[in-house]
């Protein structure tokens, strides 16, 4: 076996938080669109995806680690939200989670004596600092914004053709 089952057991969990991201992102991602912010719809419908991808990444890992794939049960996203803002929010603030639970996978790893795991962990640690700031500057656009002013962030995602630009410095 290529991996303890501590990690394997931690990994089959995050299978399933990232499967509850995407899930999250295409309900807020349906929030827009029953908004009529198609910009906005279509930047976490597209989240929703990546999300999956990243889900899947970890079933791979998982089974070519001759591991038993068990994905945890996944809770009901958070279907309503009072304001954009509030639905930006909780997407920061679960890509903030998703950042600590990575982290926690790679202290595993590294406990473990896992170089193989750690490198694959890897390409998390960086993607999560883009996740995180890419949200994290979307909430400021929408705050900027204000509900009235929801079509200028509209108009942003448009002009970056729907994806935010990572920070300064980050690794594509």
């Amino acid at each position: 076996m290529l991996a303890s089952e501590k990690l394997l057991s931690a990994m089959n969990e995050q299978v399933g938080n990232e499967f509850g991201a995407s899930l999250q992102y295409v309900s807020i991602a349906a929030y827009f669109d029953r908004e009529a912010l198609s910009g906005l719809a279509r930047f976490f419908y597209r989240q929703a995806d990546e999300e999956r991808d990243h889900a899947m990444k970890f079933v791979r890992y998982v089974v070519d680690a001759d591991g038993a794939l068990q994905i945890p049960a996944i809770p009901a996203p958070k279907g309503e939200f009072a304001s954009a803002e509030e639905a930006v929010r909780l997407a920061l603030e679960w890509e903030q989670e998703v950042t600590r639970q990575v982290y926690g996978l790679v202290d595993i790893a590294k406990e473990d004596s896992n170089y193989i795991a750690v490198r694959f962990l890897d390409w998390f640690v960086n993607e999560q600092f883009e996740e995180v700031n890419t949200m994290a500057t979307l909430l400021q656009v929408v705050k900027r914004a204000g509900e009235d002013g929801l079509l200028h962030v509209e108009e942003f995602l448009a002009r970056e053709g729907g994806v935010i630009p990572p920070p300064e410095g980050a690794t594509e």
